[in-house]
C-alpha cells in the first residue's frame, strides 16, 4: 500500500502499513485505519507536538473531531498504532483509552490483585472482574463505605432470580473475594464477606446433560467445512465432543502442544496443571485439517485463531461463541462448550470407560466429581437395582 502522510507520525507510515497487513486486515479495511493515522499525524502536526508527545487525552481530543458516516471512531480503532509506535520506541503510553471512571480504575485494581496477589488464571480475573463491574454498576452513586449486608443480601436475592445455580455460585465466589479485597484495602471498614449468602446446592442432584448420538451429528454437520472459518469450528467442535475439554483449555492450545509422532496432545488444566492426553484419529484428522487448509499463515502458536483481524488466539469466549452458533444452527438451542464436555463424559461411559477411566480423561481432581455420570450408565445402574417382589421367575 502506498500511503502519503505528512506530520510526525510520518516516518513510521510504511511501518504502520506492514503492521496492519501483519493482523490479517484487509486492504480496504487496512486503508481506513490508514486514513485515520494520517488525520491524527496532520492533528499533531497542527499543534506542534511530536510523536514522542502522544497522549491518550490527544487521542480522544482528535477522536472528537473525526465522523466515520456519521459516527465517531473509538480509541480502540487506534491501539493498533500505539501499539506499534510502543514497539519501535516511539510511544510511551502503555493504552489508548477515554479518560477511565473511578468505578473502571478501581475494577483494575481490584484485577491486578488477583494477578499479582493471588496468581489467578486470566479466565478466572476475567469472570471475577464481570462479577464486581456488575455490582458497582447496580450501585452506582453510592459509596463502598455505604453499602451493608442487607445491600449485599439484596443483589445476590435479584441476580440469582434469572440465572442457574452454577452461575449463582460464581457470582457469591466472586463477590465475596472483591469484598475481601475492598477490606484489605481499607474501602469498606467492616467484613461483608459473610453477608454473601451460600447458593443452596445439593451434591450430585442433576444429571449431566449430554447430547444424543443424533444430536451429536446434528451439531457437526452444522459446519460448512468449505470455508476455513468452518474447518476452524469443526476441529473445535471434535475436540471438545471427544476429550471434554474446557473453552480455557481449547483456547490456550499451542501447535507444540500437538505430538503427532506420539498422537498426544498436552492440555493445560486448571490450577496450571498440563496434562497428556491421546489423540483420537478423528480430532488429529480434524485438526491437522484446518492448520492445512484454513489456518492463517501466522507466526501466533495458538492453533484456533480468530476469523477477523486482528489475527489473534481465540479466546474462552471466543470458543464458546463457537458453540453457541453451532447448536443454534443444528436447532438444538443455544448452550455452551461445558455441554460438550458433559457429552463426552456420558459417551465414555457408554462405551464401556470405568469413573476412573473416565475421571483421568476429564482430569477431575477427586473420583466424587466423575461419580455423578454413573446416574447416566444404566448398565451400571441395571445392576444394582433389587428385582421387585414376584417378578422374577
Amino acid at each position: 500500500m502506498t500511503m502519503v502522510m505528512v506530520g510526525p507520525l510520518a516516518p513510521w507510515a510504511s511501518g504502520m502499513a506492514e503492521r496492519l497487513t501483519t493482523l490479517g486486515y484487509t486492504p480496504r479495511v487496512a486503508e481506513l485505519h490508514m486514513r485515520l493515522a494520517r488525520g491524527l499525524s496532520r492533528f499533531l502536526q497542527q499543534r506542534g507536538v511530536t510523536a514522542e508527545g502522544l497522549s491518550p487525552e490527544l487521542i480522544s481530543r482528535f477522536l472528537g473531531t473525526v465522523r466515520w458516516s456519521g459516527r465517531r471512531p473509538t480509541p480502540k480503532m487506534l491501539a493498533w498504532m500505539v501499539d506499534y509506535l510502543r514497539d519501535v520506541g516511539v510511544a510511551q503510553e502503555p493504552i489508548v483509552g477515554q479518560p477511565r471512571s473511578e468505578q473502571q480504575l478501581l475494577v483494575e485494581r481490584y484485577r491486578e490483585y488477583l494477578m499479582v496477589e493471588r496468581g489467578l488464571e486470566p479466565c478466572t480475573i476475567a469472570n471475577y472482574g464481570r462479577v464486581v463491574t456488575l455490582f458497582l454498576t447496580v450501585h452506582a452513586g453510592r459509596g463502598l463505605d455505604e453499602l451493608t449486608a442487607a445491600d449485599i443480601s439484596r443483589f445476590m436475592t435479584s441476580q440469582c432470580q434469572q440465572i442457574s445455580v452454577r452461575a449463582a455460585e460464581r457470582l457469591a465466589t466472586g463477590l465475596r473475594s472483591f469484598l475481601g479485597f475492598a477490606l484489605v484495602e481499607g474501602l469498606i471498614s467492616a467484613p461483608l464477606t459473610g453477608a454473601v449468602p451460600s447458593v443452596a446446592r445439593w451434591s450430585g442432584a442433576g444429571l449431566p446433560r449430554g447430547l444424543t448420538s443424533k444430536q451429536v451429528a446434528a451439531l457437526l454437520a452444522s459446519c460448512d467445512r468449505r470455508p476455513a472459518l468452518g474447518q476452524r469450528d469443526y476441529a473445535i467442535l471434535v475436540l471438545l465432543i471427544r476429550l471434554g475439554l474446557r473453552a480455557a483449555e481449547v483456547s490456550a492450545l499451542r501447535l507444540d502442544d500437538i505430538d503427532w509422532r506420539a498422537g498426544e496432545i498436552v492440555v493445560r488444566g486448571k490450577g496450571r496443571t498440563e496434562e497428556r492426553l491421546p489423540l483420537p484419529a478423528d480430532v488429529g484428522t480434524a485438526i491437522a485439517a484446518y492448520l492445512r487448509r484454513g489456518r492463517p499463515r501466522r507466526p501466533e502458536r495458538e492453533v484456533f485463531l480468530r476469523a477477523c483481524a486482528p489475527l489473534r488466539g481465540l479466546t474462552p469466549d471466543g470458543v464458546g461463541e463457537v458453540v453457541r452458533a453451532a447448536s443454534e444452527r443444528a436447532g438444538l438451542g443455544s448452550f455452551g462448550s461445558h455441554r460438550l464436555r458433559h457429552t463426552a463424559g456420558t459417551q465414555m461411559l457408554q462405551a464401556g470407560a470405568s469413573l476412573p477411566e473416565v475421571a483421568q480423561v476429564l482430569r477431575h481432581r477427586t473420583i466424587a466429581t466423575t461419580a455423578i455420570y454413573a446416574k447416566v450408565d444404566h448398565r451400571a445402574l441395571r445392576g444394582l437395582v433389587t428385582p421387585w417382589p414376584g417378578t422374577q421367575r
